[in-house]
């Protein structure tokens, strides 16, 4: 049995056994852009891997600067998105047969040297280089800055292993550092390729 007021579409009034409902007008969807893979990975730029990151309360410690630790997790993001772009997505190397299964780049060595603080609030950029590419190894270079101030510099070394044992990196790896592009091999990594201005030097 359904009931309402003279004059009145909404709301309607539906009586169904053992309670009362309302039937209220149905809310519209809202359409939410999804964030480009730049805002989520950075870029690739010349070969330099660049990402912003915003230092959280979370991020700090009592006296309200960021703790020393949380430098490697803002390092260690630039570092896996800077691969994922690369081609080296987990999902895509087992799904492509192109990497061995169980796969996993793990660092070796670690030079830090911490410069100045950053704070909460701060927006800092992640750049990160490759400086030597081996069969199963490769050295970065990484550096945190906040408005072209360096934070943070450091030197890191990451081996390709699988089955506990260093494995030669997959070749298209490789051969994008050593081109500074962009492989796309999944739909969670893109094409980023350096243009050629009028000099025909590249430009992004």
């Amino acid at each position: 049995m359904n009931a309402s007021w003279p004059g009145r579409k909404t709301p309607r009034f539906r009586m169904f056994e053992g309670a009362h409902g309302i039937d209220l007008p149905k809310r519209r969807a809202l359409a939410i852009a999804e964030p480009s893979h730049a805002q989520l990975d950075g870029e690739v730029c010349d070969g330099i891997h660049r990402m912003l990151v915003r230092v959280y309360y979370e991020d700090t410690d009592f006296s309200g600067i960021v703790y020393h630790a949380n430098y490697l997790r803002f390092l260690e993001r630039g570092r896996s998105n800077y691969l994922r772009l690369l081609g080296a997505d987990q999902r895509a190397l087992f799904a492509d047969g192109s990497g061995a299964p169980g796969y996993a780049f793990v660092v070796r060595a670690m030079q830090l040297e911490f410069l100045k603080s950053a704070r909460m609030d701060d927006v800092l950029e992640v750049v990160t280089t490759p400086l030597e590419v081996k069969g199963a190894s490769i050295t970065m270079g990484q550096q945190i800055l906040r408005g072209g101030i360096v934070l943070c510099d450091a030197k890191v070394k990451i081996a390709f292993v699988t089955g506990g044992r260093a494995r030669p990196i997959p070749r298209r790896i490789r051969a994008a550092m050593a081109t500074g592009r962009v492989v796309p091999s999944s739909p969670f990594s893109i094409a980023i390729v350096p243009t050629s201005d009028s000099d025909g030097k590249p430009s992004c």
